[in-house]
């Protein structure tokens, strides 16, 4: 029986190194004069020896605080940038030596940014895009429907690009990066500014695209929330660097093991937990924050009935927005390990 020929991933970062040089600006007038004649720069690494791989058909949360490459990455794989060092591939492409070929491939939605003409209807660019990416026929023909019906675009089709809603917009942006039905959807903030329906649609569109395994998606967010609905598998940066890569199952168990208590009593005082820190109270309802590995929950709770009579008792997993800010938080106290240099 012959076995099955290994897959190669769909992406592919190596060692990727990416720097940029922001100038300083300093403040004060003497400073800002000295500063025209003499300007400093700052060498800071946006990616600092980052090396991933993408299987075929997977859907890959990437996420990091503001600063930590996510949109680098995005413009690397689109082909935008080109690394200092290291290699970029996309299906065995270079996205920049193999533009011409990577590109037919892939299909790139920034949040911020579009490729819709706001003065003419959304359908004009659609055709337009048809025409100068010659696309076939009977690919436009059958994307075009499928796409119309799914991103419930029909009422929109007539209007001028100016005249959409920010979810209208993303969902016309998302099918325009779809026409030419490519193999890679790279998504940076696809769901900024959304209101609370357009993101629904939005999110949900990916997700169910995401599940016919024919796309591989990578999609950047600084909602968390968001990134949990579409995706099994995180990346986490953090100064230019991979520090989680995994579920998301355990990023919750290794980056925050506690639990969330909820006990409502009689009292608004708020009983005293050994083993549990106090959140806040809200009335009768008061919240901790405990680690069940070291502090039994039948314990907690006949703490509580000891000084108060306890009425109900809830606990649960602290959102996964709560455990990003706290890693985040932590992130943030701790020194750099010298990933800028001034010239």
């Amino acid at each position: 029986m012959t076995s099955p020929a290994p897959q190669h991933p769909a992406l592919r970062l190596t060692d990727v190194v990416k720097t940029y040089r922001r100038r300083e600006r300093p403040s004060g007038m003497r400073a800002a004069w000295g500063a025209l004649l003499h300007p400093r720069f700052q060498v800071v690494r946006a990616l600092d020896g980052v090396s991933l791989e993408v299987r075929p058909g997977e859907t890959v949360a990437y996420a990091g605080p503001n600063g930590a490459g996510k949109s680098t990455t995005i413009k690397l794989l689109a082909g935008i940038l080109s690394p200092d060092s290291g290699r970029v591939e996309a299906h065995g492409l270079d996205p920049v030596r193999d533009r011409k070929r990577h590109v037919a491939r892939i299909g790139v939605v920034f949040g911020q940014r579009g490729e819709l003409w706001i003065d003419h209807p959304v359908e004009s660019s659609f055709r337009w895009k048809k025409t100068v990416w010659r696309i076939p026929d009977d690919v436009y023909s059958r994307m075009f429907g499928m796409l119309t019906e799914l991103l419930d675009l029909t009422e929109i089709l007539p209007a001028l690009g100016r005249q959409l809603s920010l979810g209208q917009r993303m969902r016309a942006e998302l099918a325009m990066a779809l026409l030419h039905e490519p193999d890679v959807l790279l998504l940076d903030e696809p769901t900024i500014g959304l209101d609370v329906l357009g993101k629904r649609q939005v999110l949900s569109f990916i997700r169910d695209l995401g599940a016919t395994g024919r796309v591989t998606t990578v999609v950047t967010s600084h909602d968390m929330a968001d990134l949990e609905f579409l995706a099994d598998r995180i990346v986490l940066l953090h100064r230019g660097e991979i520090a989680f890569d995994g579920n998301f199952g355990r990023l919750r168990q290794e980056m925050s093991p506690l639990r969330l208590l909820i006990v409502q009593t009689t009292t608004e005082s708020a009983p005293v937990l050994e083993g549990a820190e106090l959140v806040r109270s809200d009335g009768n309802h008061h919240q901790y924050r405990f680690d069940p590995g070291t502090s039994g929950l039948g314990n907690l709770v006949d703490q509580a009935a000891v000084q108060t009579e306890v009425l109900d008792v809830e606990t649960h997993r602290p959102d996964i927005d709560e455990v990003i800010a706290d890693l985040y938080a932590r992130w943030h106290e701790a020194p750099p390990a010298g990933g800028s240099a001034t010239t």
